[in-house]
């Protein structure tokens, strides 16, 4: 859990991750943090992420004419920018071909 170590005035003095038993056995004054839940992302965040990703780990060959297989990476590599506007995205993903 998460608390909020407040001074005698009621004001944020520090944040800690601990349980209930070590906050209220160490601090006198403290409340718990209630952050919202981190909304989970969706399928077409995740399709990106992982895009942008491939996009990264293939950067290589767009700079270096003589890179094996160059012409199916940078195929690729234009698919994967293509993608998120076909009606596949983000159900199926572009393969190097």
């Amino acid at each position: 859990m998460r608390y909020n170590i407040l001074d005698v005035d009621g004001n944020v003095i520090n944040t800690i991750n601990s349980s209930a038993e070590f906050v209220e056995a160490n601090f006198e004054h403290y409340e718990l943090d209630v952050q919202p839940t981190p909304a989970e992302p969706s399928a077409e965040e995740e399709a990106r992420e992982w895009r942008n990703g491939e996009l990264s780990s293939t950067d290589i060959a767009a700079t270096v004419s003589d890179y094996p297989n160059a012409e199916a990476i940078l195929a690729y590599r234009q698919a994967l920018r293509d993608w998120p506007a076909t009606d596949d995205f983000p159900d199926t993903r572009p393969e190097v071909g």
